[in-house]
């Protein structure tokens, strides 16, 4: 089990989806970049089979904002955004209305 302490060391932000590309190396990756407050961030999500690109760019998403970067097949990934799936396959986890990038999810 985490500890409310645990939980409280995971940054999650508000993020704008500002630009999408196929990944590389894979069939079911994007490469997002990703507006977070001043800064902009590169990411690899598995949703590729859930969404056109076109239906994301401009998209606010909750983003694991202090994540190690880490390597997903030759692209690196400096973030986390955050999705539920089911049967009926991934849905991103988003505001229900426009929130400022970089603003703090609680």
């Amino acid at each position: 089990m985490a500890t409310y302490e645990d939980f409280k060391r995971i940054e999650l932000k508000i993020a704008r989806i500002k630009e999408v590309n196929d990944h590389p190396n894979a069939d079911r990756l994007y490469v997002l970049m990703v507006e977070v407050g001043d800064k902009t961030k590169q990411i690899v999500a598995g949703i590729k089979n859930s969404y056109k690109k076109e239906d994301l760019v401009g998209r606010e998403v909750v983003l694991v904002d202090n994540l190690d970067p880490v390597i997903l097949r030759g692209v690196e990934s400096q973030g986390m955004l955050l999705a539920a799936s089911d049967d009926k396959g991934i849905s991103i986890i988003t505001p229900d209305r426009e929130v400022t990038p970089g603003s703090i999810v609680k």
